[in-house]
Order: C-alpha cells, then structure tokens, then sequence
C-alpha cells in the first residue's frame, strides 16, 4: 500500500490548509477570523493542527465503522469425531 504523505502549510492569505506533500491544492482549508487571530497571539497554527489531527482520527473510525465485520470463528476449523 502507498503511503501519502500530507503537511500543513500557511497560505498567502493567512489560511491554514491541509495538502498532499508536494501538491499545491489545498484538501482542507482552515480560516480563522481576525478576533481569533488576536485572541491566539499567533498560536493558530497548533489550534489548527490539532483540528487537522481530529479530523483525521474521525476519517479513520469512520472507516473503521464501514469495515465489513469478521465473524470470530471464521478460518476456524471444528473437527466432528
């Protein structure tokens, strides 16, 4: 399976988006209003990595839930004397 790699970049317009690495379309776009920039003191960047983070968590127990379930005794062999 291929790996991708992904990274956090700041946009000219002070947006905090997600990319693929190497990519210069942003898959996720995060903007913070100017109130909240002053309140952040310049710390939106971590408050946007940890969004990024919990995002992706939620994406992979998502999958985890659509993952069809395997019964317990499959590739389980019973032997009848």
């Amino acid at each position: 399976m291929a790996v991708t790699e992904y990274e956090l970049v700041v946009l000219d317009d002070g947006e905090v988006a997600l990319q693929r690495a190497g990519s210069d379309e942003p898959l996720v776009r995060i903007s913070f209003s100017s109130s909240v920039m002053e309140y952040l003191d310049g710390k939106h960047v971590d408050v946007a990595k940890s969004m990024m983070d919990a995002g992706i968590q939620t994406v992979f127990e998502i999958n985890d839930d659509r993952a069809p379930a395997v019964p317990d005794d499959e590739g389980k062999h019973q032997t009848l004397h």
